[in-house]
């Protein structure tokens, strides 16, 4: 009874954690300014899509502990890397897009793509409790080619830098998650 209790008590802290760091963003304007720069590191995209396999894996375990730390180490990982002695233009300018977007004027559509996120999450992470391969695979994707193509559209050219990490972390996703349950499937 004591683990349950430990284990409830510190997924409550990362998940609180998570929330502290967000509303930091949100309302640090140096804060903000400093995890951006920070982010210019591309190993941060690279890294980023990675924590959707640990998210499924533990979903799939039904593991409250390993998902709400695995949210806040994707969340914290834009940080992780100083910032690059060089820069691609097109970060910069995709970075400061996604500033700016986050920072201008809220309305029902900038609210409605923002819960997107969240609710991609609860989505993923239902059909990997539920052990459904298939529907987490596909969400898995859905939510790469949504991010990409959302980008495209709002970002314009500067979004293209985000097609690689994005790509290359999708197929690296589904493939070790597949190659996970279907081992589990095979073992059971």
């Amino acid at each position: 009874m004591t683990y349950i209790k430990y284990n409830k008590s510190l997924s409550i802290f990362f998940f609180a954690t998570t929330i502290i760091f967000i509303i930091l963003l949100f309302s640090s304007q140096s804060f903000l300014e400093w995890a951006f720069e920070r982010h210019q590191n591309q190993l941060s995209w690279y890294i980023r899509p990675l924590f959707l396999i640990p998210f499924c894996y533990f979903s799939y375990k039904k593991n409250l502990l390993g998902i709400s730390i695995t949210i806040f180490l994707l969340f914290t990982s834009m940080i992780w890397f100083g910032k690059p002695e060089s820069t691609n233009q097109q970060i910069i300018i995709f970075l400061e897009f996604e500033k700016n977007w986050l920072f201008s004027q809220w309305n029902f559509e900038k609210l409605f793509f923002a819960l997107t996120v969240p609710i991609s999450f609860l989505l993923l992470g239902f059909a990997f409790w539920k052990h459904s391969l298939l529907l987490g695979i596909l969400i898995l994707v859905l939510i790469a080619v949504s991010k990409i193509i959302w980008s495209l559209l709002n970002a314009g050219n500067s979004a293209t830098i985000i097609i690689i990490p994005a790509t290359i972390g999708l197929i690296l996703c589904v493939i070790l998650v597949y190659y996970y349950i279907i081992k589990k499937i095979k073992q059971n």
